[in-house]
């Protein structure tokens, strides 16, 4: 029977060799015209002479090219075993198109074209995407800005949930980093979005003036759709000619704003609300004069002085060295916001929206309780309790004098006499 059994491999061999077939090895790529096709399995004709098999995670069903297959169709597998237990082909689908994977990302790099991705995980630094079941990397620096989560206040749990939300979707990226060595590939999604955009972006030019509508809201500004899907950034210093603690404060997302462009640098676009309206430090000059006083109100208390609103578009600093601080004195105790108080103003600089404030008046003679028991421990003498509490003192009338000192010795003999008679 063993004897049958190689006399008829024998004669398989010869008939290879005869038509010049080579039994193809672990390694090579071999086509053939596919038998059946399931979920399951794929069966390869090869040559009309041997027959292969491609199952389980070999079949590379994520991938339409393997996915869908028919009987007649012709496909490349890569051969992972000469010889299986049913003596067929083991082949694979995944190696041949993993191969032909890191092909196209390679020259999706050099010709700077573009390819779909899967997004199939995220964390707080970008989403995880898979090209071809090759994974790679597409940080949130490189997201487009309608992808680009701006959460106000940069909630980082936020931010994680918003990118997980893009889970299972597809993108379309560009290549930036590849090394296949490292199996290490980084997509943008912002590079894709800079090419659409510049046609549209080349209509426009600083000085022009748009009308949008507010997408997102941020502690640093607040971000501009107009035109095209064009989005600009209006920095909060440029929001208003005053001083604004948060954007939020002002607008909210889905109002419209008119702009002018200050910038464009390559596809980033920075507006400016503000230089559409007049300037109110342009007659700042007329309306406060050095040594005028003013009544404010406190907007802000930092360490190193107030904010304080002397209008509704003039605001002023007082400086912490303008406030009468004892040593002791902590600011922060001291003021609070939307006190209002008198100042006067010290200095004033329109050209560069600048006003300089100290306390005037009865707020700048008040001593804090620390400041002043640090002077009287200073000098040795302990204050008077209503003095230090801020109250006056009364002097107390008294008709006693104070005994004097003849009058101490003589009090002294009469009490000694006293003890001797006894």
């Amino acid at each position: 029977m063993e004897d049958k059994k190689q006399e008829q491999a024998d004669e398989f061999a010869k008939l290879l060799e005869k038509d010049n077939i080579k039994i193809p090895q672990v390694g090579d790529i071999v086509r053939g015209v596919v038998v059946a096709a399931s979920k399951a399995e794929v069966k390869l004709d090869v040559d009309g002479v041997l027959m292969g098999i491609i199952r389980g995670p070999e079949l590379y069903n994520e991938v339409p090219e393997f996915a869908n297959l028919k009987p007649g169709d012709e496909a490349e597998a890569a051969v992972i075993d000469a010889e299986n237990e049913n003596g067929e082909l083991e082949l694979s689908f995944r190696l041949v198109g993993q191969e032909k994977a890191w092909v196209q990302l390679r020259q999706a790099l050099k010709d700077k074209t573009t390819v779909k991705v899967k997004i199939t995980d995220a964390n707080k630094g970008g989403l995880l995407s898979r090209y071809c079941q090759i994974d790679g990397f597409l940080p949130v620096s490189q997201l487009a800005p309608e992808n680009y989560p701006r959460i106000s206040g940069g909630d980082k749990s936020k931010i994680l949930e918003k990118l997980k939300s893009f889970v299972g979707q597809e993108f379309e990226v560009a290549v930036i980093t590849l090394s296949e060595e490292d199996s290490k590939v980084i997509f943008s999604e912002k590079d894709v979005w800079n090419k659409k955009q510049k046609p549209a972006l080349d209509k426009y030019q600083i000085g022009t003036i748009v009308d949008g509508r507010i997408t997102a809201i941020t502690n640093f500004g607040v971000f501009v759709s107009f035109g095209e899907n064009i989005e600009g950034l209006i920095h909060i210093s440029e929001l208003a000619w005053q001083r604004i603690d948060s954007p939020s404060e002002m607008y909210k997302v889905g109002d419209r704003i008119k702009a002018e462009i200050i910038s464009i640098d390559g596809a980033k676009v920075f507006l400016s609300a503000k230089k559409l309206l007049k300037d109110p430090w342009l007659e700042a000059s007329a309306k406060y004069q050095i040594g005028q006083v003013v009544p404010g109100t406190i907007l802000k208390v930092n360490p190193f002085g107030l904010f304080v609103k002397l209008d509704e578009e003039i605001h002023g600093l007082a400086h912490i060295s303008q406030l009468n601080l004892g040593a002791k004195d902590k600011i922060s105790e001291l003021f609070q916001a939307d006190e209002n108080k008198n100042f006067e103003v010290v200095s004033i600089s329109p050209s560069e929206h600048r006003l300089g404030l100290k306390l005037a008046g009865e707020d700048a003679g008040k001593k804090s309780l620390a400041s002043q028991k640090q002077e009287t421990e200073e000098k040795g003498v302990e204050a008077p309790k209503e003095e230090i509490a801020g109250k006056p003192v009364k002097s107390k009338k008294t008709d006693k004098k104070e005994p004097a000192a003849t009058d101490v010795l003589k009090t002294e003999k009469k009490s000694k006499a006293v003890k001797k008679s006894k």
